[in-house]
């Protein structure tokens, strides 16, 4: 089965690797030409694919036929225009191809400050631009009977070099100090991610969070210690926050999440 990636950027590039050596083809999709010989030296098989909100650019044709399966990972970017209408600009290409099996890469944002123990029963309020944009997607995708979705709403992003505690060191009055993080790291994306395709989970949406819920002051300042870092410093006041949990993925997939230290 061919297996094709919108987007291999920070988790869409060694995702397509982990793939590859589980035997599976892989094409992969980047706007920007000077990667596609990191693409191609990687194995796969790559293609300039560029979404507007009216039409789309590149190798969209070659990039979606005979794929299996779709994985759609690319972020809101408020100043590259909506993700909404960009979206619905990729469906009728999605089904001229005959793509049966989408997966979307969206995040906890669309839960909005909601709180207390959220899980994917919750009603989700999304307060920010990027996360209403992700929750229209969301249900633009579900909706359509011509191909399964599966949603899989990532905490923060951790892995690599990227990692929060870079932004927020030596800043003052962070909000929330008591609110618990929710967050996963890329080796989890990856692996959450195989075993859906794996196991041919399709049709579902899924919380994707470590359960491991410190709250924000006490990780972040542990986290800048590790690091070297300039100690960020907590406004005393703020909301409780909310964990976000990962029971429904655990216990569908059997998935473990990486040990504590990995975050």
């Amino acid at each position: 089965m061919k297996i094709s990636i919108l987007g291999c950027g920070w988790l869409g590039l060694p995702l397509a690797k982990a793939m590859i050596s589980e035997g599976f083809a892989v094409k992969g999709s980047t706007t920007t030409p000077e990667k596609i010989p990191a693409l191609a030296d990687a194995g796969i098989e790559p293609y300039i694919v560029s979404l507007g909100t009216t039409e789309l650019n590149g190798s969209t044709e070659e990039f979606l036929a005979d794929a299996g399966v779709l994985i759609i990972d690319i972020p809101p970017r408020l100043k590259e225009g909506d993700l909404t209408e960009k979206m619905r600009t990729l469906i009728p290409y999605i089904e001229r191809y005959g793509v049966r099996k989408v997966l979307f890469v969206s995040s906890i944002s669309v839960y909005g400050k909601n709180g207390g123990i959220i899980t994917e029963g919750t009603l989700p309020i999304p307060d920010t631009e990027n996360g209403k944009q992700l929750l229209e997607v969301e249900s633009i995708l579900q909706e359509n009977a011509n191909f399964k979705t599966t949603i899989l709403r990532f905490g923060g992003l951790i892995g690599g070099e990227r990692h929060p505690v870079h932004h927020l060191a030596g800043r003052e009055n962070l909000p929330d100090p008591d609110a618990p993080v929710n967050l996963i790291h890329r080796d989890d994306c990856i692996g959450i991610i195989q075993t859906i395709i794996r196991e041919g989970i399709w049709g579902e949406v899924f919380n994707a969070v470590a359960d491991h819920h410190p709250s924000r002051k006490v990780y972040y300042t542990q986290k800048a210690a590790e690091l070297g870092l300039t100690m960020p410093n907590f406004d005393p006041n703020g909301n409780s926050g909310k964990i976000v949990s990962s029971k429904k993925i655990t216990l569908l997939m059997g998935h473990l999440f990486s040990q504590h230290h990995n975050l």
